[in-house]
């Protein structure tokens, strides 16, 4: 008798044992169906040694009360305390699958399907799995039949008789059995079609991996053949119709559920190709139009059903195109983007409880074993094998990786796959998301063997392997190709010198045997420089392959390491500082410009390395003049004072040239891509800041040079064109006027010779040889161009522009902007010109005529010979040229009464002209994405090539790496062309209606 207030004895046991509802326990072991047994020990302490003690107790009780009488009762009850082997299968199933619960209650004569214990029972193959599903006569009787093979593996299962790899052959054996029952089937419902036709069926994926999971669809492709003389028309409706009923059989939802779908979107042109092709269809297909992921998908494929001499000679056929497919071009990045793409269309909220598809999941650990086996096995067919844990076996075995890496690889692959098996067990229903519910979880991972904090420990577990995957993930591909020239442990598998180059080939590296001596001077030693390296490099190679050129960025890695590789702060700076490697590599590997920059003197590295991205921030004007005036005030001389402006202004282009590689590559900060318009204006005003602070520390250094601190005349740089507009990019010449005003007293000859030689000696400093770039100042904008003087006072440009400027000077004069020099003389200048620029009730229609005059002729006469007008960023079709004269029109017609037009800015000035309702928001959006993708263009030329440019590159390389700036991934080069196209001739369009009114 229990005392009222405190517990029974039993309730004590049964918490001890697992169980989280006990009181409902106790109720239910008080119940007719278990009074024989409820006193026997044996039987509570099997129940606590199943995932779910409250399910399993409750399966039982649902089990006795469906037998058909107090016979089978009995006989249950008997069986279940006398026989162990009974007992801890039939209660593991009750505890772990309430599917499989309701299929015994169902039919609850099938636990004697656990009982036998023969040494067949323990490994059945698809001849045992063949026999127990022999009986089925129609869809129903096979769904019973494969439930209750079923049910014989996910008891093995859950008891540790099989681990899971053993689990999931045997789940592809049993799918393989099934089709083959449910052919039969369709078969026997069609003689004639079966008499017309052969037909094989293909397993794919996890099917043909011979690596199932419980609930998963079963994909196939199918072929057929004609037989008997049929037409070969006819012979392929024939096998449709059977293949199509056959998968109904399988698919189709009856009184006994369903097996599983049978997916065939694999097969060539997926859905909307035909069901069944014959072989040579396949093959021309695949010789012609197959994309790499369907060659990927190949590697599984594996003939289960039909006929065997046909399925056979579809493996055989195809094998060579599948061990080929790493010499396709970009085969490497069009598996790791499918990779990425596969992880970008998971639901945000679903990310993190993805134990299939997301990071460091399942899906990484295949990838990245089949990229191996498709580089590797056209050599090594000891490879081929479509077993994940079997080819990742034969991988470590011929040193394609670290033996280390392949076991935490087979640990982690091995927990998770254990982890979907049990998640999809309980409801046998496909999924692969960790559960939220608390109780869920628990039995999760009490079915793993998790029983002293079941969620806790499977959580830091799960999270475990993850991290491990993830991290082997980034690597994996690129640490052996260290190994292969660098010193290993006794008896430690290397890659071999072929299979090294063929790694890198598939990488896309076009000199590999470079490579590997690159990766030889930088990883091969012991020392602790090296051994950094080691560790570094994997991820490195990495980022160079996601590149248009991952030699240059190897190469060039290797130069800045020996320049700074004793340095303490440098290896140090790329192993701690998270960013800064994966910066550095992208620099490295986008083009010429930056690393010539960063060559010059590699110590800037270090602005790669600031942990919130200050480092990569261009510094405004004011800080650019306030670092060079101080070093100008510092050198001896003006060669020396002109020298150390330009070694900053090489510094900070290389800040600015990093800052823009690095935002145009999406980032886990940036997952959206980036914001074109906001890096188009971050370079134009960068480096028209850091042209400006140039001048006006090379200003500084002439006039004290040859002056001292007082230029008898006063003096002013007005910057023009992009230079004034804020818009300058990395090949840049700088526009600019120069004026002058004689100072009190002084004769105007005398300040006009003296305004002459400080021009003339900027100029020259600007572009003495020197390591650092040259800086052109261009003066053609000038009042009567190359033949008026470089310089003139204020009261000269007033009177020229008084008697003599033309429309286009007044157009030319709207960029107008001081950028270095008395800053009271630039301001009287803006005085004087603003007038001309913005004149009262705007130009008149003869000017109007006269502009599209000078735009009509600069088209048909400065466009280079040969160019392409649909791809010449600057006065091709709808390019920049386009767009800057119809918002310089609408400047010089509206200015004068909107203030806002009143910039020298292209972008800021489109959007002034949309606010006052001069243009329509969509026809700005229009121009405005033409004028930043035209710039884009120019910037990355400059970026690639190391050398201004208007036009694309034509060299494949230098292409490329355009569109990778651009955010075209490999081989999208087409679509990039493609793009700029319609972008500039919407444009073009919109300058038709607005500039020639047309």
């Amino acid at each position: 008798m229990t005392v009222p207030g405190r517990r029974s004895s039993t309730f004590t046991r049964l918490l001890r044992h697992g169980f989280t509802a006990p009181s409902a326990a106790e109720r239910l072991l008080d119940s007719a169906e278990l009074a024989p047994i409820r006193t026997d020990p044996v039987l509570l302490d099997a129940l606590g040694a199943t995932a779910d003690p409250d399910l399993a107790l409750h399966g039982l009780v649902r089990l006795l009360e469906a037998q058909p009488g107090a016979t089978a009762r009995h006989e249950l009850l008997d069986t279940l305390i006398s026989a162990k082997p009974l007992r801890d299968r039939l209660l593991g199933i009750l505890g772990a699958s309430a599917a499989l619960t309701d299929h015994l209650t169902r039919h609850p004569g099938d636990w004697h399907a656990l009982v036998t214990y023969e040494q067949r029972d323990l490994h059945p193959g698809v001849t045992e799995f063949e026999r127990q599903l022999a009986q089925a006569h129609d869809p129903v009787s096979l769904r019973v039949a494969y439930r209750r093979c079923l049910l014989s593996i996910a008891a093995r299962d859950v008891c540790g008789t099989i681990d899971v790899a053993e689990t999931a052959a045997e789940l592809a054996d049993l799918a393989t059995a099934t089709l083959r029952a449910a052919l039969a089937l369709a078969s026997a419902a069609a003689p004639d079609d079966d008499a017309r036709c052969k037909l094989a069926v293909i397993a794919m994926g996890k099917c043909g991996g011979h690596e199932l999971n419980y609930v998963s669809d079963v994909d196939v492709i199918f072929v057929g053949e004609a037989v008997n003389g049929t037409e070969e028309s006819k012979a392929l409706q024939a096998a449709t119709r059977l293949a199509s009923h056959m998968m109904r059989i399988c698919s189709d939802v009856t009184v006994e559920g369903t097996i599983w779908p049978v997916d065939a979107n694999l097969r060539p042109e997926g859905r909307n190709g035909p069901l069944v092709r014959t072989l040579s269809s396949h093959l021309a297909y695949y010789q012609r139009w197959a994309k790499t992921w369907e060659f990927q998908a190949l590697l599984k494929a594996r003939p289960v059903a039909g006929d065997r001499d046909l399925g056979e000679s579809y493996v055989a056929t195809l094998a060579p195109l599948v061990w080929h497919a790493a010499e396709r071009d970009n085969f490497v990045p069009d598996v790791q983007e499918m990779r990425r793409r596969v992880i970008a269309n998971i639901p945000a909220g679903e990310v993190e409880r993805e134990l299939k598809l997301g990071p460091g999941g399942l899906r990484d650990v295949e990838f990245a074993v089949q990229l191996l086996q498709l580089v590797h096995g056209r050599a090594d067919t000891a490879l081929r094998s479509g077993t994940t844990l079997d080819a990742l076996k034969a991988l470590a075995a011929g040193g394609y990786i670290g033996r280390v890496d392949a076991v935490q690889l087979d640990d982690a692959y091995r927990f998770l796959r254990s982890m979907e098996h049990r998640l999809q067990l309980y409801r046998l229903r496909r999924t692969h998301l960790l559960p939220k519910d608390e109780g869920d979880l628990r039995r999760l991972g009490r079915s793993l063997g998790l029983r002293t904090d079941p969620i806790g420990e499977l959580t830091l577990e799960w999270r475990r392997h993850t991290g491990v995957v993830r991290r082997l993930h980034e690597k994996l591909f690129y640490r052996p190709l260290l190994d292969a020239v660098a010193q290993l442990a006794p008896g430690e598998a290397r890659l071999s010198p072929e299979a090294a180059r063929e790694r890198l080939i598939a990488l896309g590296y076009e000199d590999p045997a470079a490579a590997l001596r690159h990766l030889e001077a930088l990883a091969s030693g012991v020392t602790r420089r090296a051994a950094i390296q080691r560790t570094l490099l994997p991820v490195l190679l990495g980022w160079f392959a996601d590149s248009a050129d991952p030699d240059a960025g190897l190469l060039t890695f290797r130069r800045v390491s020996e320049a700074l590789g004793k340095t303490p702060w440098y290896l140090r700076l790329l192993r701690d500082e998270g960013a800064a490697a994966e910066n550095l590599a992208r620099v490295l590997s986008a083009g010429r410009l930056a690393p010539d920059l960063l060559m010059r003197a590699p110590e800037a590295v270090a602005l790669l390395g600031d942990g919130d991205g200050a480092g990569l921030e261009p510094r405004g004007r004011a800080q650019l003049e306030q670092e060079i005036l101080a070093a100008v005030g510092r050198a001896e001389n003006a060669e020396q004072a002109v020298a150390a402006a330009r070694g900053v202004r090489r510094r900070e282009l290389f800040r600015t040239a990093a800052a823009d590689i690095v935002g145009s590559y999406d980032t886990a900060d940036t997952p959206t891509g980036p914001d074109q318009g906001a890096l188009v204006d971050l370079v134009g005003d960068a480096v028209s800041d850091l042209t400006a602070a140039t001048l006006a520390g090379t200003l500084r250094a002439v006039v004290r040079a040859g002056w001292g601190d007082t230029l008898p005349t006063r003096f002013a740089v007005i910057g023009m064109g992009r230079f004034g507009g804020h818009e300058l990019g990395y090949g840049s010449d700088a526009d600019v006027l120069f004026v002058h005003q004689p100072q009190d007293g002084v004769d105007e000859r005398e300040a006009a010779d003296a305004a002459n030689k400080v021009v003339a000696e900027m100029r020259r400093l600007l572009q003495l040889p020197s390591t650092d770039p040259p800086l052109l100042i261009d003066a053609d904008l000038r009042p009567e161009g190359k033949s008026g003087p470089l310089v003139r006072t204020l009261t000269s440009y007033a009177a020229y522009y008084r008697r003599w400027s033309l429309v286009w000077e007044a157009q030319a004069l709207l960029r107008a902007e001081p950028v270095a020099g008395d800053e009271e003389l630039g301001r009287r200048f803006i005085d004087l010109i603003d007038p001309l620029r913005y004149p009262a009730e705007g130009i008149g229609d003869d000017a109007v005529l006269e502009i599209r005059r000078l735009k009509a002729r600069m088209e048909s006469e400065r466009l280079p010979r040969g160019a392409d007008k649909t791809l010449h960023a600057k006065l091709g079709r709808g390019g920049l040229s386009d767009v800057e004269w119809t918002v310089q029109l609408l400047q010089l017609r509206h200015a004068w009464a909107e203030p806002g037009l009143r910039t020298t800015r292209t972008r800021p000035a489109l959007a002034a002209a949309c606010a006052a309702g001069l243009i329509p928001a969509e026809e700005a959006a229009i121009l405005d994405e033409a004028w930043i993708l035209a710039t884009r263009v120019r910037n990355a030329v400059m970026l690639v090539r190391g050398r201004a440019g208007d036009t694309f590159p034509s060299q494949t390389r230098e292409l490329a790496a355009v569109g990778r700036y651009l955010g075209y991934g490999p081989g999208h080069v087409g679509d990039m062309l493609e793009d700029y196209r319609r972008t500039t001739r919407r444009a073009r369009t919109v300058v038709e209606e607005l500039f020639y009114e047309a």
